[in-house]
């Protein structure tokens, strides 16, 4: 009987730029383990713009800490042997590791060129604001310190779609590179009518020499690596076909179990639906659909009607497809996409995501081990380590579903042989104190159960009938299991 899996987002925006993270990750993962986290996702491992870059300003993706470049031999979250080592530790604890790539852009250029550009309107880059004219942009990358080890590609602005700075004129805009078989590319997001450029130097997936080379550093990554996947940063700037492309090459040169989950921040459903088609479904995607749902109910409260809490959700029309989660590096306080889920819902907001039947859940480790920076939020590791055991142990078998009340909502799993004691009933409130009369099973009958997450004191006799009446504090959740 194979037990659930869930994955811990490893870092936080503000995640210390110390170098030490890959010997945090060593040290935390026979307790990730032992948690029932069997899947880590580690930020991007390749050399940033600066030592304290997150890694999302990419300058060099062949340096993993190896390389004296950009003022620093580790990245922000230390060497490339602390980065094996950390991956070997989590494989000994049988912990599959997924690395954030970063494939949309450059950063950080060790020269400027002189090359044509045509200014865009930010609002919609397919209208152009200008006659072309010449800039000098940021977009030579060479890589000296390197010498050529393990790669002697070197970026020059023709292998680019656009850039964001002119350095003669000392002036910021979107440019489009203009030449031969130079265009935004069209297997793009359509927001500010084609969402190819994002930021810095916009990698162009037109071209061939490009395309080749990604492939093979992508091929070159993992097997560095050892790695067991990949979190694709910032998908829906980049070509479909490409990332389609990319996810073949890499399933064909690892294996058909090498894993793949997409950040296409996209809320709408039916643009999700039409990706995952697009690829073939040869990648999951993160449901940020419903983490805006659960972002609204922590803010409404009791106007919130619970029962609908999944509706227009990846996991719901998808559910082998959903990546579900609460909060993430984005979403925290202060980033780029804040909509942060209110402490109050929390919990309610992971037993959703962790005691269903559908869905792959994400913990981020902000809210498990905390936030630091100027506005520090404390971890909720108390909280969430009782719904964590409750998925390791509890959360399996059929699921019945009593979404029958607006503030009140509750659910069943009934259980399987192979794991002694399981099955749960799960009862979640944003309004008043309530209760949930649902079926465990006429075979429980007798049976005394208690609430893992200790909110609730009281024991419950399941009834003869095979129901039981399980009580829920107000603004909380409550998750009643056997007592063993």
């Amino acid at each position: 009987m194979e037990r659930n899996h869930t994955i811990m987002q490893f870092f936080e925006w503000h995640t210390p730029a110390d170098g030490n993270h890959w010997k945090r990750l060593k040290e935390l993962a026979p307790q990730l383990k032992a948690n029932g986290l069997d899947s880590v996702w580690l930020p991007p491992v390749t050399k940033g713009q600066s030592a304290q870059d997150n890694g999302y300003g990419v300058y060099d993706h062949y340096d993993l800490g190896e390389f004296d470049q950009k003022g620093t031999i580790k990245t922000k979250y230390g060497s490339k042997e602390e980065l094996l080592d950390a991956i070997q530790v989590c494989h000994e604890n049988e912990i599959s590791v997924y690395i954030d790539v970063v494939m949309n852009h450059l950063a950080g250029a060790d020269e400027t060129e002189t090359f044509q550009v045509v200014e865009v309107d930010p609002m919609d880059r397919n209208k152009e604001i200008s006659e072309p004219f010449e800039i000098e942009g940021w977009t030579k990358f060479n890589y000296e310190n390197r010498h050529g080890k393990y790669s002697d590609f070197k970026w020059n602005y023709s292998h680019f779609s656009g850039t964001d700075y002119d350095q003669k004129n000392d002036r910021k805009g979107i440019f489009r590179i203009v030449g031969e078989n130079k265009h935004w590319n069209e297997n793009v997001d359509n927001e500010f009518g084609n969402f190819d450029y994002l930021m810095y130097a916009d990698i162009d997936y037109n071209h061939p020499d490009v395309k080749k080379e990604m492939v093979s550093w992508g091929k070159w990554l993992a097997d560095t690596t050892g790695c067991d996947g990949y979190r694709l940063d910032a998908i829906k700037h980049i070509n479909h076909d490409f990332i389609k492309e990319f996810a073949t090459e890499l399933m064909a040169h690892r294996g058909e179990n090498f894993y793949f989950v997409g950040e296409f921040w996209n809320p709408q459903l039916a643009a999700c639906q039409k990706y995952l088609d697009h690829v073939e479904f040869k990648i999951d995607l993160f449901d940020v659909a419903l983490h805006y749902k659960l972002h609204e109910a922590s803010i409404k409260g009791r106007n919130f009607d619970l029962t609908t809490i999944f509706d227009n959700t990846l996991v719901k029309t998808h559910p082998l497809n959903a990546v579900t989660f609460v909060d993430n590096h984005d979403s925290q306080p202060d980033e780029s996409l804040e909509s942060w889920v209110e402490d109050w819902f929390k919990p309610s907001a992971y037993a959703l995501i962790l005691l269903r039947k559908d869905g792959y859940p994400c913990v981020f480790y902000g809210d498990f081990f905390g936030i630091g920076g100027d506005h520090p939020i404390t971890g909720k590791k108390d909280a969430l380590t009782p719904l964590l055991y409750a998925r390791q142990e509890k959360a399996y078998g059929e699921q019945d579903d009593y979404f029958d009340h607006p503030n009140t909502i509750g659910w069943v799993r009934r259980g399987v042989p192979e794991i002694a004691h399981s099955g749960c009933a799960v009862v979640i409130s944003n309004g008043e104190d309530g209760e949930k009369r649902m079926l465990i099973g006429k075979e429980r009958a007798g049976q005394t159960w208690h609430d893992i997450t200790r909110s609730r004191k009281e024991q419950i006799t399941i009834g003869k009938d095979g129901y039981g009446v399980f009580p829920v504090t107000g603004g909380s959740v409550s998750v009643w299991a056997e007592s063993e």
